[in-house]
């Protein structure tokens, strides 16, 4: 295990923030590309293979006239975003197991300093990975339903080809759902790492134009019906 005090990510001006920043989104990007993950198991795969999915909220309707939840939030694309975060920080070990050094950013072990101390190390270090990884994809996801949520409550449905007009609703929840997870249950840990706070900080505000992006690329490769 890697010494978390031993450890330092300065950022002593515009290039090393970025860096910082750059990392941050390399780190966290598994949870970030839950959404991703989501469009696959809940959507594309479905309708490829021509199973339905499962809503969870099972098309009740709540009492302002609205869905609770919609079409777009299955159980399928749930546990499936998360599995997908789950499996990419395992990757993500394989490829930078033990990178933690300054030098070594942006591609910094998101598991670097866990060991089998910690209550996520559940068989062994590559299923730590893989629990860090599906953790904060779930919470990713929770985030997403709680932001589709509120937006319903409003009367905002991305459904067809009218806008959501909430980017911020559609973005900074699972942000924020993210980084709140990581702080509870990964604050110990490199990827938490005080010198990253106000990477972290950058990131969240970035987060909007970073789901544009891949929503966009989701929308191309045929996964979203709909560009946002």
């Amino acid at each position: 295990m890697t010494d978390l005090s031993a450890l330092s990510f300065p950022a002593s001006g515009p290039s090393e923030f970025a860096l910082n920043l750059l990392t941050v989104l390399i780190i966290f990007g598994p949870a970030y590309l839950a959404n991703t993950g989501a469009m696959l198991f809940g959507k594309w795969l479905p309708e490829k293979l021509g199973f339905s999915n499962h809503k969870i909220d099972g098309g009740r309707v709540h009492a302002d006239g609205n869905r609770l939840l919609g079409d777009g939030k299955s159980w399928e694309g749930l546990f499936g975003g998360a599995t997908l975060s789950g499996l990419l920080v395992m990757l993500a070990h394989a490829i930078w197991n033990g990178q933690g050094l300054a030098s070594s950013r942006p591609f910094i072990d998101p598991i670097l300093t866990a060991d089998s101390g910690d209550w996520f190390w559940i068989g062994g270090e590559w299923g730590a990975a893989f629990v860090v990884g599906f953790t904060l994809g779930f919470a990713c996801m929770l985030g997403d339903m709680a932001g589709s949520f509120v937006k319903r409550r409003r009367g905002l449905k991305r459904e067809g080809e009218v806008s959501s007009k909430a980017p911020l609703l559609d973005t900074l929840p699972f942000a924020v759902f993210i980084f709140a997870a990581a702080a509870i249950l990964y604050g110990g840990e490199a990827m938490m790492h005080e010198d990253l706070h106000t990477a972290i900080v950058g990131l969240v505000l970035l987060t909007p134009v970073i789901h544009r992006s891949f929503n966009v690329l989701g929308y191309k490769l045929g996964w979203k019906s709909v560009p946002y």
